[in-house]
This record gives structure tokens, sequence and C-alpha cells, in this order.
């Protein structure tokens, strides 16, 4: 006998759970048994399809303990032409993917899809034909409430959602999580905004401008997904330990083809083994050293004084000094890279002695250019006129010659300058030299000069405010024929050359004409917290506005001071006070005290963490240096003596940046701690 339908509606919606979980598995099984044994020509097309088979059933997991829907949306008319006569509206379920049943009928609608977006935008002003929004709240898995807004019914006030509130403000352990059941309207706009174009995201702490930028490409492989697949997609972080911490990001929103890097392994041409002072490091990114390594590429570069003399069968066929003078020229005018013009070369020449040939009386073909192309003769005036440039030899050479750098710095450095950007002693070769960061980024672009760098699709640059105009001309090649997601946070610039201001980076990056939007309003962070951490704008970035939040937590902002003995006790005992909270822990300090806290902590046994290590139920605790903390959250945060954060930076307004992203990285408490005098702004 078939079931008899409940009249409890919250039991109406877990049967639709489980029945939705039932459909995905049986959509994963159905991909899981298909056979392409008689279906693939080649070993070659088979690996290809098997590749992306398993792409395919790796994106149909059910994660047990996230939700597969969230939302429920009840529209006043029916969307489906088909269902329009004679019916109401439609309800759909919004969720992370789309699930359909047997017979093809959706029981889940992707978030992503056109029919979800009334979810993030509908208002009570704009109700967007919905009739009512149903959100869910889970414990685990598990379906354990739900709440109503009817958008229509005037006699429904405005109110603030306690299942939203509940799901920004739940305790955070393990890898960051999405925020798609979250999404906010201003959220949404830039998260479903055209691929085609460049988007720059300026949002204070706790603002979700990361997630945004993740969701943002699980939308655009939704919405553009043969066109990405082709051209590829990159996440870059700022360090390893925030790639690990948002990596679980997008698989759970299906998308597992995402790659992900920092700027320096993008630049990993030559092995970092060095450090520059924060002067030569300031300077080597800055945007006039790709005019200094253009100049070097084609320093190269001579006029033959000889003519060059081909010999074919019994004929001579000479191509003068002055026509060779002509066509290096014409090359070296030309916006092309070295290594195009560099082979182009030969095939100018060849050129130029096949028209003489027809003058000749001959009749060459495109065989005969080729081998006049490979002609000892042709290939001598290549190599003493535009020689092969190895880019890091080049760079090697820039570095430790100050009569090269002297001769391709001319009017672009001062002599002051060109003396930092020297290597205190001199490489001896490619693979022994001691390459710093900065370094990586000169080679990359040298390499750039030579061959061009393949482009892809759309690319991700998070905390993008931490980097020198050189290292947004790496990224930039990246998507020079693509477009860009650009994240940051100018108050959060915490290196020399840090940026200062968007339209500037968006030039360097080769976007000029990118929009820039920003985003002040706060979900993550308590009010408390980052009003007091807002006291430091007017120091380290005056032009921008103070953020708010949504969040009003009284009580979760504490700043004690205590007696320099007794510090570090004090901090490990705020540690244990933390711990007593549900959620994760964040022991922030500057790097020079994090060896004497990690001996506290364990003399106190209390494990920790080391950042991008994922926490867990049995281990809550991370031990953060402040070099590390930029894009890192947690439930409470214990901030180890402000000063000595200050202090550990090359100068005070970098220092006080350093000190605003270990303020503000708070989602539920903050406890600072200090011994040595507060910076003046927070007195």
């Amino acid at each position: 006998m078939p079931a008899t339908p409940t009249t409890d509606p919250l039991q109406r919606e877990r049967d639709h759970l489980a029945s939705s979980r039932a459909a995905l598995r049986a959509m994963r099984e159905d991909v899981e048994s298909l056979d392409i044994s008689d279906v693939t020509g080649t070993w070659v097309t088979a690996v290809v399809l098997r590749n992306q088979i398993e792409a395919r059933i790796a994106s149909l997991a059910d994660l047990s303990h996230t939700p597969l829907f969230f939302g429920r949306l009840d529209y006043l008319h029916a969307i489906s032409e088909e269902l329009s006569e004679g019916s109401g509206g439609e309800s759909f379920y919004i969720g992370r993917r789309h699930v359909h049943d047997a017979g093809g009928d959706p029981m889940v609608i992707d978030w992503r899809a056109p029919v979800s977006q009334p979810f993030y935008r509908a208002s009570r002003t704009d109700p967007l034909d919905v009739e009512r929004r149903r959100r869910f709240g889970y414990t685990g898995g598990e379906l354990t409430a739900y709440e109503d807004e009817h958008l229509t019914d005037p006699a429904e006030h405005d109110t603030s959602s306690a299942l939203l509130a509940a799901e920004i403000e739940k305790p955070r352990v393990g890898p960051m999580r999405d925020i798609v059941a979250t999404i906010q309207p201003e959220q949404d706009e830039i998260v479903r905004a055209d691929v085609s174009g460049t988007l720059c995201v300026q949002g204070a702490p706790g603002t979700g401008k990361t997630a945004v930028g993740l969701h943002r490409v699980a939308y655009l492989l939704y919405a553009h997904r043969e066109r990405l697949a082709r051209t590829g997609t990159l996440v870059i972080g700022p360090n390893n330990a925030f790639l690990s911490y948002i990596e679980q990001v997008l698989p759970a929103l299906g998308e597992v083809d995402v790659a992900q890097a920092t700027v320096q392994q993008l630049v990993g041409h030559v092995e970092v083994r060095g450090e520059d002072s924060a002067e030569a490091a300031r300077l080597k990114g800055d945007a006039r050293m790709a005019e200094v390594l253009r100049r070097a590429v084609r320093a190269g570069i001579t006029l033959p004084t000889e003519p060059c003399v081909v010999v074919r069968g019994s004929r001579r066929w000479r191509v003068p000094a002055y026509e060779l003078i002509e066509i290096i020229e014409e090359l070296k005018s030309r916006d092309i890279r070295y290594g195009a013009a560099r082979d182009a070369l030969p095939q100018r020449i060849s050129h130029a002695v096949l028209l003489k040939m027809e003058q000749g009386g001959e009749a060459p073909d495109d065989r005969v250019q080729d081998a006049v192309a490979r002609n000892a003769a042709v290939k001598s005036v290549v190599k003493e006129c535009w020689p092969l440039v190895e880019p890091a030899k080049l760079v090697l050479r820039l570095l430790s010659e100050p009569e090269f750098l002297a001769a391709c710095a001319d009017g672009l450095l001062t002599a002051e300058e060109q003396a930092a950007v020297l290597w205190p002693k001199p490489g001896r070769s490619v693979r022994t030299a001691r390459w710093t960061a900065a370094d990586a980024v000169l080679v990359d672009e040298a390499t750039d000069l030579v061959q061009r760098t393949p482009s892809l699709g759309h690319v991700v640059l998070d905390e993008a405010q931490d980097l020198s105009p050189m290292q947004y001309r790496a990224v930039g090649r990246r998507c020079s024929t693509g477009s860009a997601t650009v994240l940051g946070d100018l108050a959060q610039g915490t290196t020399p050359w840090a940026t200062a201001s968007w339209p500037e980076a968006l030039h360097h990056l080769g976007k000029p004409g990118a929009h820039i939007e920003e985003l002040t309003k706060g979900f993550r962070v308590p009010e408390e917290v980052i009003s007091y951490a807002s006291r430091l704008l007017p120091a380290i970035a005056p032009g921008l506005a103070p953020a708010g939040s949504v969040r009003d937590a009284p009580g979760s902002l504490i700043v004690r001071h205590v007696d320099g003995a007794e510090r570090v006790e004090a901090v490990v005992e705020a540690c244990r006070r933390a711990l007593l909270n549900e959620g994760s822990t964040g022991l922030i300090a500057a790097d020079a005290h994090v060896p004497l806290l990690a001996e506290a902590l364990a003399a106190a046994g209390l494990p920790h963490l080391a950042p991008g290590t994922e926490t867990s139920a049995e281990a809550r605790l991370t031990l953060v240096p402040a070099s590390l903390a930029k894009g890192l959250e947690y439930d409470y945060v214990v901030l180890d003596e402000p000063a000595a954060v200050i202090a550990g930076e090359p100068d005070e307004r970098t220092g006080l940046r350093r000190l605003y992203v270990s303020l503000t990285r708070a989602v539920s408490g903050l406890e600072v701690l200090y011994s040595e005098p507060l910076p003046e702004q927070l007195r």
C-alpha cells in the first residue's frame, strides 16, 4: 500500500530531502555504470572520456553533513509555459547542485540557475513573483527547522531571519565553508556578473569577498562551462595556508576542476633560496623593471655589416647588408615577442632570396623557401644578429653585472636604485644562484618577452592588495585574453609595495577598464570588533570608509593589560577559556613570538595546529604567525601583544595594517592581551 501523505510540513520537507538524496545517488550510480568500451575510437579518447566520467562522478558526491538544498521558492505564477494554463505557481527547491528524478523532473534546482536568482534578490519592495521564500535549518545533515517569508503579504512585516543569522554565525571547524545559503543581494550581483568583463571587489574584513569570488567561479563554470572548460580557470591566493583553507568550497558546490596556486608557484622558473631587503624587493617589483627587462632582452640584437650569401647548386644569391638591416629594423619596430621575431627572421631573409631567384628566372616554391631558411649562411646571420635569449640567464646577468644593468636601466633607475637591485654577491649560474621571490617574477617577465604566456579563460586573484606591479603583470599574462575577478582590501596591504589604489593595480594587470565594486557590510566580524579595528583606518587607508556589521554581539571584544612577566601565561589561559566555547580558536602573534608560545602551549597540554592544517572537533586551536593570518578566520581569536605585531614589520604603516588584519579574524569573540603600550589609535 502507498504511504499516507503526512500533514506535518517539516516531515514533508524531510521526506523530500530523503527522496532527493536517493535521486542523487541514482544519478551517480547511472554514471558509474556507464560502459565506454564500445564507444571510444582510440586510447586517447578513452582516457579523455574516462576522466570526464570520473569528474562527473566526483561532482555528484553527496556530502552527508552538507545540506542538499537550503531553500524553497513558491512562485505566484507558473514559470514553465506548459504549466501556465489553469495552474497556480510552481515551487522549486534551491540547492548546491541540480538533482532530478527517474523521469527527469527536477527535485533540486542548482542555485546558479536563473530560476534560483530570486532566492537571493527577492524582497518585499520587489518580490520578483515570489509568494513565499522558505529557508531550512540543519543540524549536521538533518533538516531540523524551516522559516517562511511571505513576500506579497502586506500583513507580514520585515523581520530578520533567525536561520540566516544562525548559518552565518555557525561555529567554524575545518576548512572554509561555502556561503551559498546566505548570499546577500549585493554579493549576488557580483557572483552573477558577466564573464566577459573583469571585476574588482574592494571588501572590508568580514564582507565575504573571498567567498563571493569562489562562488563567482562556480557560477561562471555553470553559465559558461564549455568556454571555460576549454580555456581554464585559476584561483590565486597569497599563500598555501590560505589555499588549504579555501580548497573545499568549490568541490562542495560540485566544481572539482579548478586549479589553485600562489603567485610564487605561477612564476616558478627558478628555485627561490634567497631573500631581498624590503627596498630591493620594492624596486624589483616596480613597473619600471618591465622596460629594463625589455631593453635587456633586445640588448643582444646587432645590425649586420656583411651581406648574406646563399649557395644553391651552381648559383649564389646575395642579400646585401642594407637589406638585412631593413629586415631587422622592421622586426624590431613591430610589437611582437623576441622569440617570434627570431623565428620570423630566417623566413624574411629567405623571402628576400626567393625574390632574387624569381628575378633570375627561377620559380621557387614554399619548399625552397623553407630550405633557404635552414641554410647555414642564413642561420649564421640569425645567430649573430638576433641571438637566442634564455630568460633566467639574462636576469642572472642583469642582476650580477653593474655595467649591463646600467645600460638597460639608463634613464629609468637612479644609480642608488641600481645598486639596491644588484645582488650583493653575483650569481655564478642559474642553478646555484640565490634567487629571491622578486627575482622569479623578473624571470617570468623575461620569459614572456621571449615567448607568449598562455592565457586562461578566467582568473580569481584574492588578497590582491599585496601584489607588486610586476606581480600584477605576471597574473595579467595568465588572463590576457580572458577575464579576472580581483579581490582585496587596501587597508590590509602589508607589503612595502602594497597597492595604493585599484585603478593603478588594474592598469598593471592589463585590465584598466575593469568595474570596481565595494562591499562595506560585514557578516562575519561582530560590530564591536570591526569598530575597534576601524580606529586604525585613518592611519592605514585614509580614503576608505569604515565597515559596518550586521552582527551586534555585546561582549565579543576584550582588551586586557597584563604584566610583561605574566603575558605568556595569560595568553595560554585565554586560549584555554576560548576552547570552552564551540568552534575554532586562533592564537595570533608576532612571528618572533610564535616559538615561545608554541612551547608554552605544549607545556600547558594544549595541542595546536599550524596554519593550513584543517581543524577538527579534536584539534580546534591554531597558532598563527601574524604574517600568515590574512584570509583566515576563527570563531575565537586570542591576539598576543599588538606592539610586537607592529614591530615585526619594516615600517609603522605596514605594522598597523598587519595589526588590522590580525584584529579582524574573529567571528564570535576577540581577546587582545598586551603588556607594551597599544598604538595611539587604539588607546
